[in-house]
This record gives C-alpha cells, structure tokens and sequence, in this order.
C-alpha cells in the first residue's frame, strides 16, 4: 500500500537522525572498511583459489562479521544467543563468532587511562601489566596494583570505538526502517523494533559506569539476602571508574569445570554447585535483572569456597507474563508434568492457532529424555610423575542443540517464544552441566538444599512483583560488554 506524507517525513526524520549521530567521519571510514571485508570474504569461496572453502551462507556471513569488527561480532553474539529469532544453521555457526582482536599497543591504551583519570598512571598504580589479560574487540583488560595494595583489573575502552559502533548500529537501523517503507510485509517482523532495541543496548554498551553499576546492583543482592558467604562479585573502585575504563577488584579462583581443583579447595563439591545455583535462581526472582551469560569462564570457584560471579556483560530482564510461565514450567518440570510444561509455554508464547496439548507434551517429553541422556565429556591425562589426572567438559554446541531443539518443538507446534525464555534456558542448561559434573547423584527434584523457580511465592501463589519489568509485561535484554 502507498506510504503516507507522515511516514515519509518520519523517515526521513530517523534517517538525518542516523546520520548526525553517526559523525561525519565514521561513515567513509567505514564503507572502506566494509569493501575490505567483503572483498576478503569472497575470496575465501573462490573456486580457483587454493583452499577455497565450499559457498555457506552462515559461514560467509560469520566470516563477514568478524573482519568488519566490533559492531557485527556483537550481532553475531546476539543471533548465537537468540535461537526463538534466527534460523537453526545461523544460531549454530554464530557460537563461532570470536570476540578476540589483536591487542593495542600499550602506549595507546596508557593514554586512555590518564586522559580518563586525569593524570599519569603512577599517580593511581604501582604498577600494571602491559599484556592484557584479554582483548576483544571493543576493550581490553589489563591486570593492575593499586597504590593501596590491592590487586585489580582494568577494562579499558579502544579509542576511537564509539564513532564506528554508532556509524554501523545507525546503517543497519536506517536499512531496516527502509526495508520495512518500501515493503510493509517486513513490518510485521518488528525488524526495526529489533534493529533499533540492539542500536540502544550496544551504544549503552559505551558506557562502562552501566556495568560497574550491574556490579555494584549484584553486590547489594547478596548483601541484603544474606549470601555473601556463598557468593561474591568484583568490587568497584568508583574513584578509578569512568564511562571509558572501568577498575574492579581481581579475583582468583578456578572454572566450575575443574572438579578436581574444587575437591582439593573443600571436601563438598556438591554444595558449591548448590551455591552457585542457588544465587542465580534466587537472583532471577528478586533482582530487576538476571546474570544472562553463566557459563564456566564467568562462574569461579574462590580459595574460600565461595562463587565468584564475574562479567555482567549481558543481563537479562524479566516480564511478569514470562516469570509467571516459567514458574509453572519450573513447577512442572520439578514432578515431570509433560503436559504442565506444555501449558506453562503455551501460556509464555505467542500463537495464532490452537495448540494440541497432548501432542505438544509428547513431543516435550522426547526432548526431556534426550537432554537425560546427554553426559560430560571426561578426559583422564598422564602427569608427567606418574600420577593420573582426570577432568570434565562439554561442548558448548551441546548446550546450543537441546534448547534449538526446545525452540523447534514450541515452534513445530505454532507457538513463538520471547528471546528471554532463550537466555534462561540457556542459563538453566549450563548449571545442568555442572550438577552432572559436581553432582552426579542429586536428586534435582527432591533434594530441600535446593531453590527452584517453581511453586508458591506468595500467599496467593502469584509470583513476586519484578522490578524493572517492561510495560507490557514482555522482556527485554540489556547488552554491555
């Protein structure tokens, strides 16, 4: 249908916006960048050239990502996390997408940090390490000491960062606003709902004080529900924070993988993980947000015995519609209510055709068993003094296929669930793993050490209120690297 004179202006008005907030320096810079990028990826599929890989789009598109930097690996993070919006075979190649760049030299980075404390390093450091602990693509860390004494780490933000991330998220927004002018179908995708949500979360994403207040939020949880014997998470050095370099105490401690360093550190492995879960659960009903990306490089276990939760670079937010969904899927997933589970997503997702309970419970129950199926790798080394070492793992992938799977199930069934419900049962998948690594024979269900999701929270049996929540009762996710 024919576009009004009012869309038309509003078009045009996001477009100039794009534009202005962009800078005039960022786009030439970038559509240079982009010509090499691309230029490069083709060349990887051609025919006559050696080693030339068979044409996949995902992989093609992967590829393309990761040369054109910082904005589209954060895209391609998104798509890997987000399997109720994107296809299977993207879904599954985008777990591949690196956010791993080669380091800044150090004077580069020295400079940020004075320019952003306002003076010479030695004014606030004894010292710090000139290798980073870690590059990726739109900060480093660097492992530093306090003139006080205490040991920390140092995000601090690549220069010149914030122009090409606003140049790209404005590009794919006004492409999307376009694409949905010139043909109205699209509209109903919400593509540039999505488009302009990912535009806003990344671009908070340049303000660090967004994160070192996610950490300070997380400190005052356990603070005020008593589990600060259990648990912990960096301090913020205020003083020594800005939106550009964020400073926070060092923790040292092991994977939650590494069962065999937990066994030595205490004689309970079992209740570590009980620990551990028991906070995330605890905070996903309480807290405004939710710790969205838990897996073993961002859960530590400390000397003390404590979990160290670390890197709250992605949150997740819950609506009440959702939280209530899943705490009837909790409930029925607790007592192995196939058909409970059903209802519970049915009533989390949307639909525009009835749903056949009975079939869509049976097909629940399919996925359940193979989930039960699925074990940890173990590896068991030779040491060089003659002593065996054994250790666990599990493949990443793994954890992926069960909830696409999940993802196909609701959808072969005319159902469409929220990107959240991906990011806490992707959560909830990765915390099976490790109950299957520290604690084989926990009985899940019945053990009391446990806090579920599931059951009465209040008198009535209505979930607690969540602050934070969106206004119409839908979720939302807030991304901060």
């Amino acid at each position: 249908s024919d576009r009004t004179p009012e869309e038309t202006a509003s078009l045009i008005r996001d477009v100039l916006q794009a534009t202005v907030e962009a800078g005039p320096r960022a786009g030439p810079a970038r559509t240079f960048q982009a010509y090499v990028a691309l230029t490069r990826t083709v060349q990887d599929f051609l025919p006559f050239q050696p080693g030339a890989e068979e044409f996949a789009a995902p992989v093609a598109l992967r590829k393309l990502f990761e040369r054109l930097g910082a904005t589209y690996i954060k895209l391609g993070q998104f798509v890997a996390s987000s399997p109720t919006l994107f296809p299977k075979e993207y879904v599954l190649e985008f777990q591949k997408c690196l956010d791993q760049t080669e380091p800044l030299e150090w004077k580069v980075i020295a400079d940020v940090i004075e320019g952003e404390l306002g003076g010479p390093i030695s004014g606030t450091f004894a010292s710090i390490d000139r290798k980073p602990l870690a590059s990726a693509s739109i900060a480093q860390v660097h492992a530093a000491k306090l003139k006080s004494g205490e040991d920390v780490v140092i995000k601090v933000q690549k220069p010149g960062i914030d122009e090409s991330l606003k140049a790209d998220l404005s590009f794919i927004y006004v492409a999307s606003r376009i694409l949905e002018f010139i043909q109205p179908d699209f509209e109903r995708t919400s593509l540039s709902a999505i488009a302009g949500d990912i535009r806003q979360s990344m671009l908070e994403e340049l303000d660090f004080l967004k994160e070192a207040q996610n950490l300070q939020e997380f400190g005052v949880f356990l603070e005020e529900n008593g589990l600060t014997m259990q648990a912990t998470s960096p301090r913020v050095y205020k003083e020594y924070t800005t939106k550009k370099i964020l400073t926070m105490e060092r923790l040292r401690g092991v994977s939650m993988l590494d069962s065999e360093a937990i066994s030595k550190m205490n004689n309970d492995p079992e209740a570590t993980i009980i620990s551990a879960l028991n906070v995330w659960t605890t905070s996903v009903v309480t807290m405004p947000w939710f710790h969205a990306d838990v897996h073993a490089g961002n859960l530590l276990v400390l000397d003390d015995g404590r979990v160290g939760f670390i890197d709250f670079g992605i949150v997740g937010r819950v609506g009440e519609k959702t939280f209530k969904a899943v705490n009837e899927l909790s409930s029925a997933l607790a007592i192995g209510d196939y058909e409970g589970m059903a209802q519970a997503l049915c009533n989390m997702g949307a639909t525009d055709e009835e749903v056949d309970i009975k079939k869509f419970a049976k097909d629940i129950e399919k996925v359940m068993v193979n989930l039960s199926q699925v074990q940890p790798d173990v590896a068991v080394t030779g040491m060089a003094d003659g002593s065996v070492q054994g250790s666990f793992a599990f493949d990443e992938n793994e954890i992926t296929q069960v909830l696409l799977d999940v993802v196909d199930v609701t959808e072969d069934n005319g159902l469409k669930l929220p990107r959240e419900f991906g990011l806490l049962v992707k959560q909830s998948l990765y915390f099976d793993r490790y109950l299957k690594i520290l604690a084989p024979n926990l009985d899940v269900a019945a053990d009391a050490r446990l806090v579920g999701l599931g059951g009465d929270s209040s008198a009535n049996g209505a979930p607690p209120q969540l602050n934070g929540e969106a206004p119409n009762g839908d979720v939302a996710v807030d991304v901060v690297a």
